[in-house]
């Protein structure tokens, strides 16, 4: 296997992330979303939101994950303030294309993203993960997440979409 890394993410890695959001989105959500929910994710809306991604700071960050010469993955996460005023340590997406799985490439993007966090002054950290994606939900139990109970329902335009929260320790020790 040639040599596997992350790093925070650049301009030049935004039309990978795109490409690899869609490709795993059309395997991973296939039937749960409308085909107008996979076009948004290669249109100049996505390409500006994504490049957005990359230069947000305050307390965002956007990892991609290499192998060799190929970016294979990538990870969002921010801490931010609720409602309540007390801060969310949050993993928005991580997404690894469905081809270049079960390398380790998860587990290092969310090792990443939970040691952002974790400097960011939180000790712990959440992801929604739509209930009908077993293998994300098996990914974060396997990293010591669970489901705290929390449930919402996203309207995706043609029907709705039921996604249940993890939650767990900042803390990881992932081994690959």
């Amino acid at each position: 296997m040639a040599t596997a890394t992350v790093r925070p993410a650049t301009d030049d890695d935004v039309g990978a992330i795109m490409a690899i959001q869609d490709r795993t989105w059309r395997t991973a959500y296939a039937g749960l979303l409308p085909e107008e929910a996979f076009a948004g994710l290669t249109s100049d809306a996505a390409r500006s939101h994504w490049s957005d991604a990359v230069h947000a700071g305050d307390g965002f960050h956007l990892f991609v994950a290499v192998e060799g010469d190929e970016t294979v993955g990538f990870a969002a996460a921010a801490r931010y303030a609720g409602a309540d005023g007390m801060a969310i340590a949050e993993v928005s997406t991580l997404l690894v294309e469905p081809r270049w799985g079960r390398r380790g490439h998860g587990g290092r993007l969310l090792a990443a993203a939970a040691a952002a966090l974790r400097e960011s002054g939180s000790d712990s950290g959440r992801t929604w993960v739509a209930e009908a994606d077993t293998a994300s939900r098996n990914f974060y139990s396997r990293a010591g997440w669970a489901p705290d109970g929390a449930v919402r329902t996203l309207d995706t335009g043609s029907s709705t979409l039921r996604e249940v929260r993890h939650a767990g320790t900042l803390d990881l020790h992932l081994v690959d």
